[in-house]
This record gives C-alpha cells, structure tokens and sequence, in this order.
C-alpha cells in the first residue's frame, strides 16, 4: 500500500502541503525505481567493465539529484491551489495533485541540470553539478576526448531523462491539467531562452529583465502549479483569476529573491556559486536596476565584469557597489511589495478561506528565503 492509498482512509481536510509533500516524494521514487528497473532490463546484455565509462552513470548521476533535497516548493503550490479551489471539501482531484506534483519536481530536476550547464555552474545544492560529477569521471578513468564537453553531454541526457519521466506522470492527467502543464513547460523554455538571448544581446533593460523572470521562474514556480492544483479540484473562473493576481506577485518575490542571492548570497546557504550573475551578464532585475541606478565609473565596471575572464576583486567590488548604491535595497523592497500584492489577493472571497494562511506563509517563506 503507497502512501497515498493510506491516506484514503482519513478525511480529505485533514492533509497538510507537508503529507502532500511526502505522497510526491513517494510517487517519485517509485518513478525512479521503475526508471531504473526498465533501464536495466534493456541493458541486460551489455556487461560493465571496471575502470571504465559505463552509460549507467546517466542514471546514476540522475537518481543523485533527484535525491538531493530541495524545497519542493511547486507541489506546495499545487497543494494550495487545490486547498483555495475546495479541494479539501470533497477530495476531488487529490491524486491529480499528488501526480502534477511529482511530474513538477522532475521537470524541475530537469530544468536545474540543463540550467548548470548552461550557466557553466559546479556546484548545485552544495554539490558538484551533474556535469561538474560526470566531467570528473571522464578525468579520473581516463576517457578519449574533451572531458568538459564530456560531462555537458552526460548531464544534458539526464536531464532529458528526467523531462521524459515527468512527462511520462503529466500524460495521465485530465485534459484540463494537460493543457497546464503543456503551458508551463512552454513558459519554461520561453524564459530560458530569452534568459540566454538577453545575455548574449547584453540587454540590461527592466522591462526584458522582468518578462524573462516571470516566464523562466514566477509563473513555472508559483502561478502554473497553482493553476494545476485549483484545475484538479474544479476550480471556478474568479478563483483561478484570484490565484493567478497572487501567483503573479509570489512569483516575482520569488524570482527577485533569486536575483539577490544568486549576488550577495551565502555559497554555504544557496549551494552554488555566488557571484554568477554578474559574470554571466544576466538580464535580471537587479542588473538591470545597477545598470540604470549606478554612476558611469560604476557601470563600465559592471560591463567589465560581466565576462568569464572577470577577476574575484572586480566581481567582489561590485557586489559591494550593489549595496553601496541602493540597489539591493531597492529589490528588498521590490519584494515586500510583491508579498503585499500577494495577500491583497487572497482577500477574494473566492479563495477558500482554508487557504488563507497557507498561501500567506507560503508567500513569506519563498520571498525571504537564504537559499
């Protein structure tokens, strides 16, 4: 008996986002553990060797980050949309939940391993990243070819892999929570490209900067989940436009968040570098505000720095200047306006009251997060 069958026993009001967290953790490791069984049986007839590259690393290397950690903040959000929407009422569509919510921590398994790669980051969550590990490998047993280049195509197959398995999860959902996720996914891959053709452009405007963090992290993080947890439980239009107002607002918390730490972060909080941001000449919010906030000594240094070749003394003084100028401030309270918004919101009648508190503390625990 899975978990969730054990909850069928209980009284649907009765459920937490926090048992919502464990029925999709449960439903993920038993996607992962069928992964592997299928993976194995087509592999059956070839025979590793010691001391060498095996392509099981690809699953390996997967299965490391799938368990890793992290917040498991989109099947939180799917759980509270669910709530907002009555679910809770009657159960209807709790399993749908639980299901959107599992296929939303693999695609977000796959949207960090592709993301490492592309930003050429080592570490995720405290670890080396999945190309960072399987570039190891190619070094220590003495692979043929360009190691780098190595570890990018092992990473970028896995996370192709976890792509598919949570595709794999969405293709069962109802047709209404299908066109979600197909959506959501569409958003993703909008945001993450506008993110590297506005870097590759050097466009420091606010206007780009905050579409593409609405689409790459807002509306993936918080909004879509959302819908996908309300769509279970037959939301109504007003609620699904109330939640969509406090989505909006949460995710743009969300991804401001990220642009401070991703700058003056704690390496030893977020797990990855600090200070990547800049060197990247990413179009976020932030870089943006220094572009249009900082004095032009200031902003000829942060060109200078937005290179690979970029020296840790100039990457330090301009996250120094960051502070200095007002900048950071300015985001910090960019985000307090944004929780604002956010519980402005959830004063709709529309939302289940049920909801409420839920989605006030989800709020403030995604805008002031360390990491």
């Amino acid at each position: 008996m899975t978990l969730l069958d054990a909850r069928h026993d209980l009284s649907p009001w009765q459920l937490t986002d926090t048992e919502t967290v464990a029925e999709v953790e449960a439903l993920v490791a038993e996607t992962i553990a069928s992964l592997r069984s299928t993976w194995t049986g087509l592999a059956r007839s070839v025979v590793p060797r010691d001391g060498v590259l095996h392509t099981d690393s690809v699953l390996d290397l997967l299965e490391a980050m799938v368990s890793s950690g992290g917040k498991r903040f989109r099947p939180r959000m799917a759980h509270w949309g669910w709530v907002a929407a009555g679910g809770q009422r009657d159960g209807r569509g709790r399993a749908d939940v639980v299901r959107a919510g599992a296929a939303l921590e693999l695609l977000h398994v796959f949207a960090l391993i592709h993301d490492d790669v592309m930003d050429g980051s080592e570490t995720r969550r405290g670890r080396p990243s999945v190309h960072a590990s399987a570039r190891t490998q190619h070094r220590t047993l003495r692979g043929i070819g360009d190691p780098q280049r190595y570890g990018e195509n092992i990473a970028i197959l896995a996370g192709d892999l976890a792509h598919s398995e949570a595709d794999l999860l969405a293709a069962s959902l109802p047709a209404p929570l299908l066109a979600a996720w197909r959506t959501l996914v569409i958003e993703l891959m909008m945001g993450q490209g506008r993110d590297l053709v506005g870097a590759a452009n050097g466009r420091r405007d606010f206007g780009h900067a905050r579409e593409v963090a609405r689409a790459k992290s807002g509306a993936y993080t918080v909004w879509r989940p959302l819908q996908l947890g309300a769509t279970a439980a037959g939301a109504a239009p007003d609620t699904l436009a109330a939640l969509e107002r406090y989505g909006l607002a949460v995710g743009e918390a969300f991804a401001l968040r990220d642009d401070v730490l991703g700058v003056i972060g704690d390496p030893a909080a977020t797990g990855k570098p600090v200070g990547d941001d800049i060197v990247a000449g990413k179009p976020t919010v932030l870089m943006a505000l220094a572009d249009d906030r900082f004095s032009p000594r200031w902003r000829s240094a942060l060109r200078r720095a937005s290179s690979p070749r970029a020296s840790a003394r100039l990457v330090a003084d301009i996250q120094g200047e960051l502070v200095r100028s007002g900048v950071i401030a300015e985001v910090e309270t960019m985000i307090e306006d944004a929780v604002a918004a956010a519980y402005i919101a959830l004063d709709e009648p529309a939302i289940d009251p049920a909801a409420v508190a839920g989605l006030r503390a989800l709020a403030r625990r995604v805008a002031w997060r360390t990491a």
